[in-house]
């Protein structure tokens, strides 16, 4: 799931109390609608995302003091956890190679995500947020000076895959860069005049004001950055780290688990998956050690079938349509937003993940599963079934766009995420895929469980990079000797968790909580369970605390 800020954890627990007399519920509308509004102007690009489109030419200067300023008076008002999270200086730390405003200002860029490009107005939103982008930078570099004075800086490892990713945005004829790409889908219904007016407008800002800009940014990166940049990987090395790194875990999992509790949960769980998985080595025959038989499943011809990105994409086509006639046995409640398969933007292929980024809540935009393959001859296809389900169908596209459509909903809660419910929703629909016709290939259960022992891992190297100080090269040793993935993979996922400290807790933790859930359901209601019913019941009220979902499954498993 493309990853947006984490809101309104402490606000969801306190709203309920304001809801009991029609004066509350008058109240309550007010006030939840205040707080969408705050939100939306105070995250723009987050509003673009969710079809917010009022603030489609916005954009923050989310590093400087001045905005921090804004945002404290938005958490005072709203959320504790934010309060707690903006005590450190993480506005020192503007960048990073997996996500933020640069790399969100790319995709919009292409013309193809969640940025319009229908009418004259669309084009010079985009334009206007251009402008400010290139003054962003500048302020980025600012606030990573402050912080290479107070030796807050990134991981050498993490600088190094930032550079590239400004410079490929460096061209010599501005019809050629990435920002140009929306002039060239601009729609005929766009007078002739106004088309040739506009796409001059763009070429003189990219050419005078971006690519300027860039080449500034990946001069900074390479000879003034990087040299102050740190040979430490979590942020548990900085004198406020474990700090820090604390309220990450409490906002990312929505539990008050401390950090050494995770990770004795997540080495709990990569013993577990270890033990089904020797039973998948046995029943192909392989006489071999579980550690030989990854390295072999890694690396194994058989399971890199594709010489094109386009055979990639149809594997995923193939694997939607066999799913098709038993999705209805499941879900009696399914989305109408459509959905598309595409490839991940050339410009953050090498370093992106496949993802899913939501469609717009009046079918104006689809939800789109993007895929990366930077070499198609070595994609492997053990994951491709499982991965289809977390990423797409019943896994984010379902939760997300059921979410975003709901007529009962307020907006503040059809346009939010947490990712404990959201990732654990998404990791829990990948065990059902065999309800759902697929993993009949011992090679794609494979896959699964291998995917969940990604998810375990993660408790473990997680917190063992930010809490335990582990190194990069210890986290991907450890991942190398537990999952099959490729050393190429293995490591940028790591570095993503360099990147986004305990945003990786929270698939586990939420899986496992809806799993407690469904086996509960099922042990207390017996014959009377169903399936559907339950699956509704956990999606119709969108993302929220675990704490908040248990209670809800509770009343209802106890009304049952």
């Amino acid at each position: 799931m493309k990853l947006l800020k984490n809101s309104v954890y402490a606000l969801l627990l306190a709203l309920s109390v304001m809801a009991c007399s029609s004066k509350n519920e008058t109240n309550f509308s007010a006030f939840t609608k205040q707080y969408f509004d705050d939100k939306n102007a105070l995250f723009p690009l987050e509003a673009t995302q969710y079809g917010q489109n009022q603030y489609n030419d916005q954009l923050v200067f989310e590093m400087t003091d001045s905005y921090r300023a804004k945002q404290a008076a938005f958490y005072t008002s709203y959320q504790e956890i934010g309060l707690e999270l903006l005590k450190q200086p993480t506005h020192l730390l503007p960048i990073q190679q997996f996500n933020g405003t640069h790399l969100t200002m790319g995709q919009f860029a292409g013309g193809t995500s969640a940025q319009p490009f229908a009418t004259e107005k669309d084009y010079r939103n985009f334009l206007v947020r251009m402008e400010k982008y290139a003054v962003w930078i500048d302020s980025a570099m600012v606030y990573m000076k402050k912080g290479m004075a107070q030796k807050v800086v990134l991981p050498k490892a993490l600088t190094v895959k930032i550079i590239p990713e400004f410079q490929d945005l460096i061209t010599a004829n501005p019809t050629d860069n990435l920002y140009y790409s929306a002039i060239k889908l601009m729609p005929k219904t766009i007078p002739a005049a106004k088309q040739k007016e506009i796409a001059a407008a763009y070429a003189q800002v990219i050419s005078q004001k971006l690519v300027p800009q860039f080449q500034k940014m990946v001069t900074f990166l390479q000879n003034d950055y990087l040299p102050a940049c740190r040979n430490t990987s979590g942020i548990g090395a900085l004198p406020f780290g474990k700090k820090l790194y604390a309220a990450y875990a409490k906002q990312w999992t929505t539990t008050s688990l401390d950090p050494e509790t995770i990770h004795q949960l997540g080495l709990k769980e990569v013993a577990r998956l270890q033990a089904e998985m020797e039973l998948v080595k046995t029943q192909v025959g392989y006489k071999g050690s579980l550690k030989e038989f990854m390295n072999e499943v890694r690396t194994s011809p058989t399971l890199k079938p594709f010489t094109t990105p386009e055979q990639v994409l149809a594997n995923f086509d193939r694997i939607y349509q066999k799913i098709k006639p038993n999705v209805d046995r499941l879900f009696a409640v399914q989305p109408k937003t459509k959905f598309e398969i595409r490839r991940t933007e050339a410009f953050r292929e090498n370093s992106a993940s496949a993802e899913y980024v939501q469609g717009t809540a009046d079918g104006t935009r689809p939800g789109i599963f993007y895929v990366p393959i930077p070499d198609a001859k070595n994609y492997n296809v053990l994951e491709d079934e499982d991965l289809f389900l977390h990423e797409a169908i019943p896994g984010h596209h379902f939760q997300v766009s059921l979410q975003q459509e709901s007529t009962t909903l307020p907006d503040f809660r059809k346009f939010n995420w947490f990712g404990a419910y959201g990732e654990g929703w998404a990791l829990y629909t990948e065990s059902l895929g065999k309800e759902l016709g697929l993993y009949q290939d011992p090679y794609q259960y494979l896959g699964m469980l291998n995917d969940e022992m990604h998810r375990a891992i993660r408790l473990v190297v997680d917190t063992g990079i930010h809490c335990k100080g582990w190194t990069r090269e210890q986290a991907i040793a450890y991942s190398m000797q537990n999952e099959a993935g490729g050393e190429a993979s293995i490591t940028a996922e790591i570095e993503r968790y360099m990147a986004i400290p305990g945003q990786a807790l929270s698939y586990k933790i939420g899986q496992l909580k809806i799993l407690e859930l469904r086996h509960k359901a099922e042990s207390q209601m017996g014959k009377q369970f169903d399936i559907k019913k339950f699956h509704e019941k956990v999606l119709e009220s969108g993302v929220m605390p675990l704490a908040l979902l248990e209670s809800k499954m509770n009343v209802w498993m106890a009304a049952e």
